[in-house]
C-alpha cells in the first residue's frame, strides 16, 4: 500500500490523534507520522479543550487531505473494505456508525473532567457530577454492544471503528480508576491489552513533553 502521512499531536494527551492512528492501523495503511509540537497555539488549545482543531489528526494520502476522525474512518473504509473496519451485517454496521458518531460528537463533561493522560494512574480520583451521566451512557453503550454481538470487542471477535473511537475512553477509565461494572472493566482490559494500544502507550510514555495544565493531582 502507498505510504501516507498522518499528522498527530501528543500521544500522551491527544485522544483524537490516538483514534486517527488506530483507524489507519485497522485499515492496514502504512503511515508516516508527522507530529505537531505542543507549543503550537492551535494544537495546545485543542488539547486543553479550549477550541476545536483541524490540525490533528489529518491524513494525507494520494492527493487527499482528510481531517476529523469519522471522515478518516469513512475514507479508509471506502478504500479498504477488505479490512472490515465496520461489521459486515447492515444492522450491526448502522449500530457501529451510530455509537461511533455519538462518542465523536458528545461527552464534553467526560472529556473535561477526565483528560487523557497515559503516563499516570490515580488510585482514587473525584468524579464530578457532570461527568457521571456521560460515564453511565458509555457503559450502557458498551453493555448493549457486548450483549448483542458477544464481545470481546464491541461488535464481535475483531476490533472495528467503534473500538478505535472508544479506546481513549477506556484508557481514561483506567487512568482515573473510574468505578465501572465488571463488563465495562473487562472491555477496558481488552482495549488496554490490544497490541496496537500497547504500541501507542509505549510511545506516549517515551514522550519528553508535559503539559502542566493536564497533570491533574487531587
Amino acid at each position: 500500500m502507498a505510504v501516507a502521512e498522518l499528522t498527530l499531536s501528543s500521544k500522551n494527551y491527544s485522544s483524537w490523534s490516538l483514534r486517527g492512528w488506530l483507524l489507519c492501523r485497522l485499515a492496514g495503511l502504512k503511515v508516516e507520522e508527522k507530529p505537531v509540537a505542543l507549543d503550537d497555539p492551535e494544537n495546545r488549545a485543542e488539547l486543553l479543550l479550549l477550541s476545536p482543531s483541524v490540525l490533528v489528526p489529518r491524513l494525507t494520502h494520494e492527493g487527499a487531505s482528510v481531517w476529523d476522525t469519522l471522515a478518516i474512518a469513512e475514507y479508509l473504509h471506502e478504500l479498504y473494505p477488505q479490512a472490515a473496519m465496520y461489521p459486515a451485517d447492515r444492522i450491526a454496521r448502522a449500530h457501529c456508525r451510530s455509537v461511533s458518531g455519538e462518542i465523536h460528537s458528545g461527552f464534553a463533561n467526560l472529556r473535561s473532567a477526565l483528560p487523557m493522560n497515559l503516563k499516570v494512574r490515580h488510585a482514587r480520583f473525584p468524579i464530578f457530577s457532570g461527568a457521571k451521566a456521560d460515564i453511565e451512557r458509555v457503559e450502557t453503550i458498551w453493555q448493549e454492544c457486548l450483549d448483542s454481538y458477544g464481545g470481546p470487542w464491541l461488535f464481535g471477535d475483531t476490533p472495528t471503528v467503534a473500538d478505535a473511537m472508544f479506546a481513549p475512553v477506556a484508557q481514561r477509565f483506567l487512568t482515573y480508576a473510574v468505578p465501572v461494572t465488571q463488563t465495562s472493566a473487562a472491555y477496558c482490559q481488552t482495549i488496554n491489552n490490544w497490541p496496537l494500544m500497547r504500541e501507542w502507550i509505549d510511545a506516549a510514555r517515551a514522550e519528553p513533553e508535559e503539559m502542566a495544565e493536564l497533570e491533574i493531582e487531587f
